[in-house]
C-alpha cells in the first residue's frame, strides 16, 4: 500500500469516527487517493456518510456551507492543487465569519516540486490566513510507526477545531497516487475500538455549538422591567432567546434567519416601528439582550446603539457587537429572571406591531407581485416542513420587513460575509441536507445576479442527487439594492456603474441547465407555482423604479398608520397604561 492511499484510507476512517456525515469533493488528479477513500466510505454499511462531487470548486464549498448551515456538522471539502485551493477562499471567508463548521482538505505537490515552476503548484501553505481556526501542513505521508496515531489524532483535532470555524488540512502527496487498499488495512492502522474517535473531545455531538438553553447554569442580569431582545444571525439556540423574550414579557426583535421569529412576544414590523421617531420614542427599551449577529437593517442597528445598556450573547472571540455598544458578553443565553412581567410594555410593542402590519398589509394587498408583496407571500405560503434560503441583497431584506411571525420553515442565508456569491449552491447543499434529515421540500429567494453570480450551482445539480428544490428569481434586470443605497442611487452614470443591467433571459438558463421553468405574472400564479417539483426556477419579473416607488408608498402609509395610532396613545409611561386599543 502506498503512502498515500494509507493517509486517504486512514483520514476517511477518522472523520467517519468523529461525526462527519456529509463530503463533498470537486475532481483532481492530486487529491484522487482521498476522492476514492471517500468514495469506498460512502457505500459503507451502518448510515455512511453521503459523497457529493460538484465540479467546480467555488460552488462545492458553497454547497458544503448550505449542510453545514441546516445540519450544524462539520463538512468536508476536498480539491486538487493550485487555482482550485483558490476558488474555495470564498466559502472559507463566509464559514469564518459565520463560524460554520468547514473542514478543507487541499492536496498538494510535495516540497521537492515547490517553486520550481511545476505544473498547477503554488504555495498554499496557510492560503486562507487568519479565517481558519486552525491550520495543518500534515507534510509527506510516510508508513511509519507512529503514522496512524498522528493522522488519527490530527482528523480529532480538525474536528474539534472546526466547532467554532474552518479548518484547513494542506496534504503533500507524493506519487504514485493510485488507490491500492490491501484488504487488511483496518489491522495495520487500526481505530480504537467500538468505532471511536481516537481522541473523545467532549460529550457534544462533533461540530455542535457551545451549549445554550435549559442544562446551562443561571446567569444574572439586571432584567429591566421595559427590555427587548434582539436576534440575529447564527444564534447557537434561538429557541433559548424565544423563552427568555417571553419568560421576561419583552418584545422579540428576531431576524428572518434567526429562525426565532415566533412566539408571543415576536414582533414582526420592528424596522418600521423603529423608523417612525414618536414611536421609537415611545417604545425605547431600558435594556437589551442581543444573540447572533445583527446587521440587515440600519434601524435595529440604530436600537443597539441608542445608549441603552446592551448583553451581547455569543460563546465566540471575538463576540458579535457591530455597534461596539455592549456593556456585557454573556457565553450563554440568561434563563428569565424570577418576577412578574409588565403586560403593559409587550402590550404597547404589540399594538404597534398590529397597526404598522394592518397598514402594511393593505398596502401590499393593493398592488401587483412586487419584491416585498413576494416576500411576505412566499414566507407565508412555505410549508412547515420546508428550508428556505434567502438571497443576502434585497430578498432578505424584504423578508425582514415583511415576514409575519412564524414558526415552521428554517430560513438559511449566507449572512457572515452577506454576499451574493455561491448562494445557488448554498441552497443545493441546503436543500440536499434537509431532504437527508427527514425534511420536507426546499426553496429560495434569490435576485437575478445573484442567480447569474453562481452559474455553476445549476450546472453541478447531478441526476444521482436531483434536489427537490425550488428557486424563486426576482429578475429586475440589474442591481435593485443600489437604487436604494444613498451613495449610489443618484450618481453619474448609475446604470453603467450600478444597475449594470443585463439582457439574459432566464427562461434560457434553466432549460440549458435542465431545471424546469415556470413565470409567475401575478400574486395568484405564486401558490400553484410553488407547487412544481423541483429542480425548478420560477421568474419574477419586476422594475427597479417601480419598486422604490412602492418601498416609499409603503413607508408612508405605515407611518401615517402610527401617526394616527401615536396621537391615540400619547406619551404616557407604558408601564402604567393598559394595552392602547386598536383601530
Amino acid at each position: 500500500m502506498n503512502p498515500a492511499t494509507a493517509l486517504a484510507l486512514v483520514l476517511a476512517d477518522e472523520l467517519d469516527r468523529c461525526g462527519v456525515r456529509d463530503l463533498v469533493l470537486a475532481p483532481g488528479s492530486r487529491s484522487a487517493p482521498l476522492a476514492q477513500a471517500f468514495r469506498a466510505l460512502s457505500r459503507g454499511p451502518d448510515q455512511p456518510p453521503r459523497l457529493h462531487v460538484h465540479v467546480d470548486e467555488r460552488a462545492a464549498g458553497f454547497m458544503a456551507l448550505g449542510i453545514a448551515r441546516v445540519t450544524a456538522r462539520p463538512v468536508v471539502t476536498l480539491c486538487t492543487s493550485g487555482t482550485a485551493v483558490a476558488n474555495l477562499h470564498p466559502a472559507v471567508l463566509e464559514a469564518h465569519h459565520a463560524r460554520l463548521p468547514l473542514i478543507v482538505l487541499t492536496a498538494d505537490r510535495p516540497p521537492e516540486l515547490r517553486d520550481t515552476g511545476a505544473s498547477q503548484t503554488t504555495d498554499q501553505i496557510k492560503i486562507y490566513g487568519s479565517a481558519v481556526r486552525l491550520f495543518a501542513e500534515v507534510g509527506t505521508p510516510e508508513i511509519r510507526a507512529d503514522s496512524n496515531a498522528y493522522w488519527r489524532s490530527l482528523a480529532c483535532q480538525a474536528v474539534a477545531a472546526a466547532a467554532s470555524g474552518p479548518v484547513h488540512l494542506n496534504l503533500a502527496l507524493r506519487e504514485p497516487l493510485t488507490f491500492d487498499p490491501p484488504e487488511n488495512w483496518p489491522q495495520v492502522f487500526p481505530g480504537r475500538p467500538g468505532r471511536l474517535p481516537w481522541v473523545h473531545t467532549g460529550d457534544r455531538p462533533a461540530g455542535a455549538s457551545s451549549p445554550v438553553g435549559p442544562d446551562t447554569p443561571e446567569v444574572a442580569f439586571p432584567g429591566a422591567a421595559r427590555g427587548v431582545v434582539v436576534v440575529g444571525d447564527g444564534p447557537a439556540d434561538s429557541a433559548a432567546a424565544v423563552a427568555l423574550a417571553e419568560g421576561m414579557g419583552w418584545p422579540l426583535l428576531a431576524e428572518p434567519q434567526s429562525n426565532a421569529r415566533y412566539g408571543s412576544s415576536a414582533i414582526s414590523c420592528y424596522t418600521h416601528l423603529m423608523a417612525h421617531p414618536a414611536t421609537r420614542s415611545l417604545l425605547q427599551p431600558e435594556e437589551i439582550v442581543c444573540v447572533g449577529r445583527p446587521g440587515l437593517s440600519r434601524q435595529l442597528l440604530a436600537l443597539l446603539r441608542s445608549g441603552v445598556p446592551l448583553t451581547v450573547v455569543d460563546a465566540h472571540l471575538p463576540w458579535a457587537d457591530p455597534s461596539r455598544s455592549a456593556s456585557r458578553r454573556l457565553r450563554c443565553v440568561p434563563r428569565p429572571v424570577r418576577r412578574r412581567p409588565d403586560p403593559a410594555w409587550l402590550g404597547l410593542w404589540t399594538a404597534a406591531d398590529r397597526v404598522a402590519g394592518a397598514a402594511l398589509d393593505r398596502a401590499l394587498d393593493a398592488s401587483p407581485l412586487t419584491e416585498p408583496r413576494l416576500a411576505r407571500d412566499l414566507l407565508a405560503a412555505l410549508p412547515d416542513d420546508a428550508v428556505c434560503v434567502l438571497g443576502s441583497s434585497m430578498p432578505i431584506r424584504d423578508v425582514e420587513a415583511t415576514m409575519r411571525a412564524r414558526r415552521g420553515p428554517r430560513l438559511v442565508a449566507n449572512r457572515g460575509l452577506a454576499g451574493i456569491d455561491g448562494t445557488v449552491s448554498t441552497a443545493v447543499g441546503a436543500a440536499l441536507a434537509h431532504r437527508a434529515a427527514g425534511g420536507g421540500r426546499a426553496f429560495a429567494l434569490l435576485g437575478d445576479l445573484t442567480l447569474l453570480h453562481d452559474l455553476t450551482g445549476l450546472v453541478g445539480v447531478s441526476r444521482r442527487e436531483h434536489p427537490d428544490l425550488t428557486i424563486i428569481v426576482v429578475n429586475n434586470r440589474g442591481g435593485g439594492i443600489f437604487s436604494l443605497v444613498d451613495s449610489t442611487r443618484n450618481a453619474d452614470a448609475f446604470e453603467e456603474l450600478f444597475g449594470t443591467p443585463h439582457t439574459v433571459a432566464i427562461e434560457h438558463l434553466a432549460i440549458a441547465t435542465g431545471w424546469r421553468y415556470a413565470l409567475a405574472s401575478g400574486a395568484a400564479d405564486l401558490p400553484g407555482l410553488l407547487r412544481l417539483p423541483g429542480p425548478a426556477i420560477i421568474e419574477v419579473r419586476t422594475e427597479r423604479a417601480a419598486n422604490v416607488g412602492l418601498r416609499r408608498s409603503l413607508d408612508a402609509a405605515v407611518a401615517d398608520a402610527l401617526d394616527d395610532w401615536i396621537v391615540r396613545v400619547g406619551h404616557r409611561p407604558a408601564s402604567t397604561d393598559p394595552p392602547p386599543a386598536l383601530p
